[in-house]
């Protein structure tokens, strides 16, 4: 976040637009003389006024942590840069408009339909923005209705509540599933795993191991939230999340979720994973278990940069 500084020196007002950025431990202060006083531009205005110079001097600064993305999960150089600068303007313009909560409601629409659809619900897009809107829906399929509330309320949790301990995990699949029926009609089982279960050909965790395995994980994410690259620490939570496979059902919707919460504790907008890519992420998915990690990372980042642009669209109406 960012504000406006004011020394008095010799009974004059001096201002300066100051934002204070904390990346992987560094810090980085980007301060601007505006002028002696009286004040004639609020922190907005000026973010919105000098939004390419802020947002260039900001990325000159992350671009230092690419490297780790550059030789590890890209292909390329070109869309690690791309994204880090899209992801700073993202931040510039909607604390400029101050449009956060707008913004985030647009992303929501967007997210629920996209992470509902890939695992399986028919619900049209302008139906989930129909629920969201108005609070209701004439829409036949009560079930793909509820599943949609449930997923505003899950990510309303996620917004506010959520920890990264096993008690969030387990309330945040609460959320997305309660009073749903799975494919076979019937009401999803509480709590974690019973059975084992397999996707694809791979096999996960077994029940007995799951909570177990999850505080490994959560233990992992302690230990490297600050010296991953966030973009890598929440691509590779999400990868071990879903090798682990904590439910019956409901773990690629609560495992976008988390690594979203990932994401946005970092500073970072939140993602979606579009419903036509279900195929590759599916399978990106299956081979980085066999070795081919690299291309797992790869489609995560193109999912990001198509996000990101989203994203500028929503915010640049506002």
């Amino acid at each position: 976040m960012s504000y406006i500084e004011e020394k008095k020196l010799n009974n004059k007002s001096y201002f300066y637009f100051v934002k204070k950025i904390s990346f992987l431990g560094k810090l980085k202060v980007i301060k601007k003389n505006i002028g002696v006083g009286p004040l004639t531009v609020n922190k907005e205005k000026y973010i919105l006024d000098y939004l390419e110079e802020l947002s260039n001097e900001e990325f000159k600064f992350r671009k230092g942590f690419l490297n780790q993305i550059k030789k590890e999960i890209s292909y390329g150089e070109n869309l690690p840069e791309k994204i880090e600068l899209k992801s700073i303007r993202i931040d510039n313009l909607i604390e400029g408009k101050t449009c956060k909560n707008a913004v985030y409601t647009e992303f929501a629409k967007e997210f629920i339909f996209n992470s509902n659809n890939i695992e399986g619900s028919k619900i049209p897009p302008e139906i989930v923005k129909e629920i969201i809107d108005s609070g209701d829906t004439k829409y036949k399929d009560k079930n793909e209705v509820k599943e949609v509330r449930n997923s505003i309320s899950s990510f309303e949790y996620l917004n506010t509540r959520f920890k990264f301990n096993i008690i969030s995990i387990k309330r945040l699949y609460h959320l997305l599933t309660k009073d749903l029926l799975d494919e076979s009609r019937r009401p999803y089982p509480k709590g974690f795993k019973k059975i084992p279960n397999i996707v694809g050909n791979s096999k996960t965790t077994a029940p007995e191991d799951v909570e177990k395995e999850l505080i490994n994980l959560l233990n992992w994410y302690k230990q490297n939230k600050n010296k991953l690259h966030p973009l890598m620490l929440a691509f590779e939570f999400h990868r071990r999340y879903e090798f682990i496979h904590p439910f019956s059902d409901g773990n690629g919707r609560t495992g976008r979720l988390i690594m979203n919460k990932i994401l946005m504790s970092e500073g970072y907008s939140p993602i979606i994973v579009y419903k036509e890519n279900k195929i590759a992420y599916f399978n990106s998915i299956k081979n980085s278990q066999e070795g081919r990690v690299k291309n797992y990372y790869q489609f995560m980042l193109e999912q990001v940069d198509k996000s990101y642009n989203f994203l500028l669209k929503v915010v640049e109406k506002y």
